[in-house]
């Protein structure tokens, strides 16, 4: 019998790739828990186990992130939204990883009464994984808007911080001039009306009122100047009703007007959706939840409040009239903004 060697070079070909084939990385989900001087970060490899909890300087995370994704993983990354801003989010996508800002929420559900930065971590990173496998209602993730949105939107809320220092002010001096029987108009301070007043106040009232006037004068120049460089970016001809400033308040905190599927994800983003408490056959419906955006709220609110003025037979203000008409009168001179801008009437 001749023995004959048979030479399988399929197999040996496959064989040969096998040795070449170089494993996939795997996905690596980081919950992140951050603060001003250390990043927590948990963790989880794939389907195993959460790691062991990680304590970074802010300059060590993404350097950690970006040896990572040398390996060949894929890298996904979730923290809270917070008053560090987006530059964070910014670095990871800049370095190839998927990072997912979400809104802030209360991670300890169960009560436990024990909240540390691990476990808020643990828990970022457990979301995470659930999210990634499909279930969408783990987390709240935020549209991050670009840098140039960003620096848009930085003008209305800085300009709210100043109308808020000068409140303040404005109502210390009336409750010194209250507390002493004396009349209080509500801007005191203002020239003309500081000039009558002070031929009735004692000497040493005036000198109270003296110390923070310089304060409010500058932080209404201020103001003025931020509220003209508003309302000159407007479109030139608006709703009746809708004033410049409303205007670009709404544009520059919504960014995008297409980011929204329908009418619920409006509602939920500037939080003016009812509020409910129901079990079994019992339904309590409540005010708004406020949960949203609060200038555009407030934006939304006062332009109600102004249709009543303006387009008083715009349908959906003759159906709701009689609530509307009530803010309408709270609104005051803040109403006179709708005259600077009497364009086409509302669309019906």
């Amino acid at each position: 019998m001749q023995n004959t060697i048979v030479h399988y070079e399929g197999a040996a070909s496959l064989e040969a790739a096998a040795t070449k084939v170089k494993p996939s990385g795997a996905r690596i989900k980081i919950g992140l828990d951050v603060h001003a001087r250390l990043y927590v970060a948990v963790a989880q490899y794939d389907h195993l186990l959460p790691k062991a909890a990680l304590r970074l300087g802010p300059g060590e995370f993404v350097p950690w992130v970006k040896a990572l994704l040398g390996r060949g993983h894929s890298v996904h990354v979730v923290y809270e939204a917070c008053g560090f801003g987006f530059s964070l989010y910014r670095q990871l996508i800049a370095a190839g990883a998927h990072c997912y800002v979400i809104a802030p929420r209360k991670l300890d559900e169960e009560r436990s009464r024990v909240k540390t930065d691990r476990r808020d971590a643990t828990t970022l990173c457990q979301r995470l994984s659930r999210y990634l496998e499909g279930n969408t209602g783990e987390l709240a993730v935020l549209r991050v808007p670009s840098e140039v949105e960003e620096q848009a939107r930085h003008v209305s809320p800085q300009r709210g911080q100043l109308v808020h220092h000068r409140q303040k002010l404005q109502a210390q001096g009336r409750s010194l001039l209250i507390s002493h029987a004396l009349p209080a108009p509500a801007h005191w301070w203002k020239e003309q009306t500081f000039s009558r007043l002070g031929r009735h106040l004692p000497a040493w009232i005036t000198t109270g009122l003296q110390t923070a006037r310089p304060a409010l004068l500058s932080l209404q120049q201020q103001i003025d100047t931020l509220t003209s460089e508003l309302e000159a970016s407007a479109p030139s001809i608006l709703p009746r009703g809708v004033g410049k400033l409303t205007s670009v308040v709404l544009t520059r905190e919504i960014c995008d007007w297409h980011r929204f599927n329908n009418r619920r994800a409006i509602s939920s983003y500037t939080g003016l959706c009812p509020g409910e408490r129901s079990s079994g056959s019992k339904r309590v419906p409540g005010s708004v939840t406020k949960r949203g955006n609060p200038r555009v709220r407030a934006a939304l609110v006062e332009c109600a409040w102004r249709m009543v003025r303006f387009q008083p037979q715009y349908p959906p203000v003759q159906k709701r009239l009689a609530i509307l008409s009530k803010g309408s009168h709270a609104l005051g001179s803040r109403a006179q903004e709708g005259h600077r801008s009497r364009g086409a009437p509302a669309r019906r």
